[in-house]
């Protein structure tokens, strides 16, 4: 089974979906081997590098809608995942470029510490991922070399992979995260419930062997 995931790091519904898939994975039983892909997106494209002020940011975006109101929903549905967003502490509103960067370059088998450690970072430490420094600690938490991450973050490594993947990503017409794509047969939009994600790993099964009969 593969699974494509489009995300956005600074998108807390795609932490939480994240979470859900993974739960559904531990309760699935489908007998094969997984594969993950995660894809870039930015929520806010046109951010300056450095990131902009997280209230002025969403003020613009969600204009007459009251931040409290819109932070309640991940938060409880974050609770049930068993993760903690600390939205009072955000302050800035990052362009998420470096933080796929660094996604991409991470070794495969390190990829999704590192999704981990920068959604941790950003939601629940109000850490700005939009600075190399706070990318590095990331890098170093999910096991990988600071010293050499540093080199290919201060480059253009992995640059041209995620504004190649936002393309592509755009041009298949997903328009919001977080989007899951299982075996390239079955899609579903935004931070399901385990359960949901449980029956659409069954479905993409099933249309799979339905296809090969």
């Amino acid at each position: 089974m593969h699974i494509d995931v489009i995300h956005d790091t600074a998108c807390p519904w795609c932490r939480i979906g994240k979470a859900n898939l993974r739960k559904a994975l531990e309760m699935w039983a489908g007998d094969e081997p997984v594969t993950i892909q995660f894809w870039a997106y930015q929520l806010n494209p046109t951010l300056p590098p450095e990131g902009s002020t997280f209230a002025e940011v969403m003020a613009t975006k969600y204009r007459g809608i009251p931040l409290e109101s819109m932070f309640d929903g991940p938060r409880r549905a974050g609770a049930q995942a068993g993760l903690v967003f600390n939205f009072d502490k955000l302050t800035r509103a990052p362009n998420t470029v470096l933080s796929h960067r660094l996604i991409v370059i991470a070794p495969p088998d390190r990829r999704e510490h590192v999704i981990d450690a920068i959604y941790d970072a950003y939601f629940q430490h109000g850490q700005d991922i939009a600075r190399l420094d706070v990318l590095l600690d990331c890098a170093e938490q999910a096991g990988i070399d600071r010293a050499w991450a540093q080199a290919q973050l201060e480059g253009e490594a992995g640059l041209a992979q995620v504004l190649e993947e936002a393309r592509v990503v755009a041009e298949a017409g997903v328009s919001g995260v977080p989007f899951f794509i299982f075996d390239q047969k079955l899609s579903l939009s935004g931070a399901q419930p385990p359960e949901v994600f449980r029956r659409a790993l069954d479905k993409a099964l099933e249309l799979r062997q339905t296809s090969q009969d």
